[in-house]
């Protein structure tokens, strides 16, 4: 479980693809001074299993599932990617419960310049559009983010510079696809309610 609180900005040192999945080789050192091989990290909001961790760099195991329902697979080297290690038990949960199980690709409409601040508009499948309110969290590339302005097909969500500076929101242009991951909570109520 993680909590959407970006820790570092990571590079991509590597992406090899293979019949059955890829694995990912991610430079980094913040994250990995206390990361041991089978912990769990996330990266851009995909939960992924640390191997061969290092000083400066931990890899992943990447499966089909995984490749086709986020982004992951369409990194290449030098991307810059949001990592963050997964919560204690005496973790401040300053964002929102995120699992790093992404609902779906998204995609980075535009933003918007207004001082230091950004209105960033981001696009969603229809299939998710049922799991978005306004006010609600969702986490977007791992980011724990509320909704500020919702459509049919898109919401807009205020990012404060800290957040435009500390992760790859920055990196991103329009067209470029984004994992999204929708609020726990609201998957729970649905399951419930079609059970009455």
């Amino acid at each position: 479980m993680f909590t959407g609180i970006i820790e570092e900005l990571g590079t991509v040192a590597s992406i090899e693809m293979r019949s059955d999945g890829a694995r990912i080789r991610i430079a980094a050192t913040l994250i990995t001074s206390d990361t041991k091989d089978g912990d769990s990290i996330a990266v851009n909001g995909v939960c992924v299993t640390a191997l061969n961790v290092s000083p400066d760099e931990f890899s992943a195991d990447l499966s089909r599932e995984t490749l086709e329902r986020s982004t992951l697979g369409r990194l290449g080297n030098g991307t810059r990617v949001n990592l963050e290690r997964a919560v204690t038990p005496s973790t401040r949960l300053g964002g929102h419960i995120v699992q790093g199980h992404v609902d779906g690709r998204g995609t980075f409409i535009s933003a918007e310049q207004n001082g230091g601040f950004y209105t960033v508009r981001i696009g969603f499948p229809s299939e998710l559009a049922r799991y978005f309110v306004y006010k609600g969290s969702v986490a977007v590339e791992g980011i724990s983010l509320t909704i500020a302005a919702l459509s049919e097909d898109h919401f807009d969500i205020a990012v404060i510079p800290k957040t435009w500076q500390f992760t790859n929101f920055s990196t991103l242009g329009p067209g470029d696809p984004v994992n999204l991951e929708a609020d726990v909570i609201a998957k729970y109520v649905e399951k419930m309610m079609s059970l009455r």
